[in-house]
């Protein structure tokens, strides 16, 4: 019973009811935000939307029946369980804000999807070389935001006038949103040599930071699908090495059976 179940969850088919299932919930939790769709027919998107938590209910205790102590071995099957009990949790009273939380379980694609679950992989492969690139950030934003409150907050207190303002501007600069006419340009109207701090301050975060981040997940997701590839040539050989013993086995029992045959 248990190899049977162990062998439908781990079906295609059954990933693919699975995929329909998260695909036909999300669809179900926007239109829920509509309130037309509500008027229209909100009884029958909340009575779905309870039937599809009720099947990943069951889905989850039959993962907890077909492996058991494997289950919670799992990172995937651990994310899983996790976004569905937050989903039974009952969205009332102080628990209301945990209504919005139910849109979680489109994140359940990740678990069910290999391409997705080898993305978020090389993600986390990635986070121990990120870490002294923020720290770099983190390092290039104080002195940044120190240096521009003491040259500009007098002039301009609502962008420059506290730490807090000056690293919500810089960050803002960081990202190209209206740096130049918005922020830049003012203010060196008032300090025309303002360039020579906010263009090096762009140059180093903008496009040589951020492209830092960019390269270090790139080399963990490629190392990622290195590694990938070498287990799949592993089995392709071990899969192979096992057909020459079949074909060597055969060879052996044909010569038997001819051995066998020929004095009679």
């Amino acid at each position: 019973m248990r190899e049977k179940l162990i062998g439908i969850l781990t079906s295609e088919r059954w990933e693919r009811f699975v995929v329909g299932l998260i695909l036909l919930n999300s669809v179900t939790l926007g239109l829920e935000t509509n309130p037309a769709a509500m008027a229209a027919a909100g009884p029958l998107l909340h009575g779905l939307d309870q039937l599809i938590l009720a099947l990943f209910a069951l889905e989850i205790l039959m993962r907890l029946y077909a492996f058991r102590l494997g289950f919670f071995r799992d990172p995937w099957s651990l994310f899983d369980f996790g976004i569905v009990a937050i989903a039974l949790i009952p969205a009332t009273g102080p628990f209301q804000v945990l209504r919005a939380l139910r849109i979680l379980r489109l994140l359940r694609l990740i678990s069910v999807v290999p391409s997705l679950r080898r993305v978020i992989g090389g993600l986390i492969a990635a986070l121990p070389g990120m870490g002294s690139i923020i720290v770099l950030m983190v390092l290039l934003f104080y002195v940044s935001a120190v240096m521009a409150t003491n040259l500009y907050g007098a002039t301009f207190p609502d962008w420059f006038g506290g730490l807090g303002a000056s690293l919500y501007s810089l960050f803002q600069i960081m990202t190209l949103e209206s740096w130049s006419m918005g922020i830049v340009r003012p203010v060196m109207e008032q300090h025309p040599n303002a360039w020579l701090f906010f263009v090096p301050f762009i140059l180093l975060s903008t496009y040589s930071v951020l492209n830092l981040f960019i390269g270090v997940i790139v080399s963990a997701m490629q190392d990622q699908n290195a590694d990938t590839d070498a287990e799949l040539k592993t089995i392709h050989v071990d899969n192979a090495e096992l057909l020459r013993e079949i074909r060597a086995l055969r060879d052996e029992i044909a010569a038997l059976r001819t051995e066998r045959s020929g004095p009679a």
